[in-house]
């Protein structure tokens, strides 16, 4: 079973301004709202692949209902923890004001319930897959993910972790099958700028010296890149297009890649996955279909010349 882990799911309200300005009562061309959280996001595209997994994480309130509810509607199977206090936050996204967010806080979490999403994580098992992904509320601490995948460690459970700075850094030591940051969050780790695929190897390479197996770098419309757990460097382009809603692209990544990993256990096969879902959520109005993203994904293993193997 495939397990995504959101511990700050958000009602996002994803809305469109036509010449979105400060100061000014500005009004909506369009809107839309949708269960959010990056582990939410890799649970719907994993199961627009035909994929089953299970959303567990923490909500609150109204808004919390409403986040089950409408994954829920979408297919997507939950497990949530209900907080006892507080509300579960709603993020603001405007698409078209050069992808401006504004995101929640979230609702404080006791040390109680922290105690119980370990409980309910430490039913899993060998050949289970968990997703650790996003931000975490405040009252969260900071090694939550290291904490969750000690207690898993050796079961023969696939660690895939989405997270920023030392949130991501820290479980390197458990060696998470896959990372996957984008090149703002590689150059955030390392002090560095990274202005092409090329610049990102040996970044990558260092991620991989201090425990990770997989590192898939996310670089927008300049593709991606795969440091993989068999020693290989994957790179590619993205496929051209134009982007609608980059919401989600990245989390769409992460869950390609897995799905073609756990499909064919090939790492090529998984990279252009991974980059095919990623693009096509980019050029959608919503997380892509399982149609859309193997339309990316003939286009990547036709382009010869757009994707490099080392």
């Amino acid at each position: 079973m495939v397990y995504t882990v959101t511990l700050n799911p958000a009602l996002d309200y994803i809305v469109a301004v036509t010449d979105f300005k400060l100061g000014v009562t500005n009004r909506t061309e369009s809107e839309m709202m949708l269960p959010g959280g990056k582990g939410l996001n890799v649970s719907q595209v994993l199961n627009n692949l035909g994929i089953e997994s299970k959303a567990v994480g923490y909500i609150g309130g109204t808004i919390g209902q409403e986040i089950r509810r409408r994954a829920e509607n979408l297919g997507i199977g939950t497990d949530f923890i209900e907080l006892e206090q507080g509300m579960s936050r709603i993020n603001i996204k405007l698409k078209s004001a050069e992808g401006t967010e504004i995101n929640g806080q979230g609702p404080q979490v006791t040390q109680m319930e922290i105690e119980k999403l370990c409980q309910k994580l430490n039913e899993l098992s060998e050949g289970d897959v968990l997703f650790l992904s996003g931000s975490i509320p405040p009252s969260v601490p900071s090694n939550i993910y290291l904490h969750i995948m000690e207690q898993l460690r050796n079961r023969g459970i696939l660690f895939i972790v989405d997270a920023e700075g030392g949130l991501l850094t820290s479980t390197l030591s458990c060696h998470p099958f896959l990372i996957k940051p984008n090149h703002h969050e590689l150059e955030g780790i390392f002090h560095v700028e990274i202005k092409s695929r090329e610049d990102v190897v040996p970044y990558a390479r260092k991620l991989q010296e201090m425990g990770a197996v997989n590192v898939l770098v996310s670089m927008g419309a300049q593709g991606a890149v795969l440091a993989a757990g068999d020693g290989s460097i994957i790179k590619a382009g993205a496929p051209k297009g134009k982007a609608v809603n980059t919401v989600g692209a990245g989390d769409s990544m992460a869950a390609g890649f897995m799905a073609g990993w756990l499909s064919e256990k090939n790492y090529e096969h998984a990279f252009y996955m991974g980059v095919a879902a990623g693009s096509a959520s980019a050029f959608s109005e919503y997380l892509a279909t399982k149609e859309e993203i193997y339309k990316e994904y003939r286009k990547l293993r036709d382009r010869k010349n757009g994707c490099s193997t080392m």
